[in-house]
């Protein structure tokens, strides 16, 4: 017989919560049994919920991960679909990783050539100032 999960035990080895876990279950990426009201999660749900976390971590939506899930199962030990599925999405998500980069060098940039102006005007007021302050003390 195969090793089962408590929600609390999932929730507690990947630091989720069991609101979390629920949510997934309501989606129907998780599958527990039932004791009464107790959910009994299988092996199956736990390596689903630590792909689950995986995929979020890499920036798949819950329903890119559904898609991966329903076609494993259609063909249990994966399939040619899947990995190719797996693949378009990857480099989708690697894209769009690219582009944040993009963003966020250009941003850098942004922000280093304010930055470069304030810290000009701020000096071109202090040397006004001074020269200010300079000018009074001579006709004093």
């Amino acid at each position: 017989m195969s090793k089962t999960y408590s929600i609390s035990e999932l929730a507690g080895e990947f630091d989720v919560t069991t609101r979390s876990i629920r949510f997934y279950e309501d989606q129907g990426l998780l599958h527990p049994s039932r004791s009464g009201q107790t959910r009994i999660y299988s092996s199956k749900d736990r390596v689903r919920l630590k792909l689950i976390l995986r995929g979020k971590r890499l920036g798949f939506s819950l329903a890119e991960t559904r898609e991966l899930f329903d076609l494993w199962d259609e063909t249990p030990g994966g399939s040619e679909k899947q990995l190719h599925l797996m693949l378009t999405t990857i480099q989708s998500k690697r894209a769009n990783l690219e582009q944040q980069l993009k963003d966020i060098a250009m941003a850098q940039l942004e922000l280093d050539n304010a930055e470069t102006r304030c810290k000009a005007a701020l000096k071109e007021l202090e040397d006004k100032k001074q020269g200010l302050l300079q000018d009074e003390i001579k006709s004093a």
